[in-house]
């Protein structure tokens, strides 16, 4: 089975339907069939602290979106474990000249693991590292 690995952007895009991305994050999420979803706690993390500011409504839309990925079983949530945090540590040392947050340095080491390499995100860093970004 085909399999694409989700950024916190996807996650944001889909979730808000006043992010300039939803129509076009819903059209790609109809249009990927059989494709297992892969995602990160980590990738969860930043998701959900996006929507800290939002006020109520948007935290506890948030909250249930991420419940509902873990419950998903066609979702895939990759635990955050410490080797994780290392290897993207190394290649956000590693990138000085780039703006890559640690959580994207994190999920490039995760789908570099996992042998995946598309991409649920518009963030142009993953195609700077080889990924095939499915959001454009």
């Amino acid at each position: 089975m085909k399999r694409a690995f989700a950024d916190t952007f996807y996650w944001i895009a889909t979730t808000d339907p006043g992010d300039e991305w939803h129509e076009r994050a819903l059209q790609v999420s109809m249009s990927l069939g059989s494709t297992r979803i892969v995602t990160s706690d980590a990738v969860l993390i930043e998701f959900v602290n996006y929507f800290s500011r939002y006020g109520s409504t948007m935290r506890s839309k948030a909250a249930a979106v991420t419940k509902r990925i873990l419950q998903d079983e066609d979702t895939e949530v990759v635990a955050q474990h410490r080797a994780a945090l290392l290897g993207g540590l190394m290649l956000y040392e590693g990138r000085p000249d780039k703006d890559y947050s640690l959580t994207d340095c994190i999920s490039m080491q995760v789908m570099r693991e996992l042998g995946l390499f598309e991409v649920l995100t518009h963030d142009q860093h993953f195609a700077q590292e080889g990924f095939v970004v499915l959001l454009r």
